[in-house]
């Protein structure tokens, strides 16, 4: 099961987010590899709550904010608000609530706050471990398709000479975010899986403007 070992609560919180919106970087493909990433990092930080940590993944982006909205900041933050009525129903101790709002709204790199519990950093970790290696890859160019924007500058795709602006070209957002990301993480377990990823888009990036300049032909 994607959930264990608590697939029913898993339901009852999945029931709760309503219908999916339309983007596919945040769906329920999204909330199972965090969760896989998360459950990982937990095996190697003694003392996680794993019940919070579930209900954590699955609200972490229980309100929906697009890249470009100017309240994309706050995000982490709404659904920080949002969680503790969606967890109301389960009857869960008001520290235990504030520990699931706190973990929620520390986890986004946009909201700049600081994780103050074990739940929390693993949740951080493993949301952002989704946002590199493969799969930030092809996130990436899904949510520049989303946004309109361009693969690359045809005059300078590897910014040399021009600020970086990932707003108009999504392999900007590799030096101007993601490379950023991958030397952020909080545990030892998510530092190490956060290197192997580094690398590979480090790899794809050099390859891919290899390929633009002629130079792999």
């Amino acid at each position: 099961m994607p959930f264990a070992p608590y697939a029913a609560l898993a339901a009852d919180l999945i029931a709760t987010l309503g219908p999916e919106g339309t983007d596919g970087s945040h769906d329920l493909t999204h909330i199972q590899r965090v969760w896989r990433n998360a459950a990982a990092i937990a095996r190697t930080e003694p003392g996680a709550d794993i019940e919070l940590l579930l209900a954590a993944v699955i609200l972490h982006d229980c309100v929906a904010v697009e890249k470009d909205s100017p309240l994309r900041a706050q995000a982490s933050r709404l659904s920080a608000e949002r969680a503790r009525g969606l967890i109301a129903p389960f009857g869960w101790a008001a520290q235990r609530v504030d520990d699931l709002a706190h973990a929620i709204a520390t986890h986004s790199f946009s909201a700049a706050l600081a994780p103050q519990t074990t739940e929390a950093r693993i949740l951080q970790d493993a949301d952002r471990l989704d946002a590199i290696g493969a799969v930030g890859i092809a996130r990436c160019f899904y949510s520049g398709g989303r946004l309109q924007s361009g693969l690359y500058s045809a005059a300078d795709p590897a910014a040399l000479g021009r600020p970086l602006d990932d707003k108009r070209y999504a392999l900007d957002h590799f030096k101007a975010k993601l490379f950023h990301v991958a030397d952020g993480f909080l545990t030892p377990a998510g530092q190490a899986m956060a290197a192997e990823r580094a690398r590979f888009m480090h790899a794809f990036v050099d390859t891919m403007l290899a390929e633009i300049s002629g130079r792999s032909a």
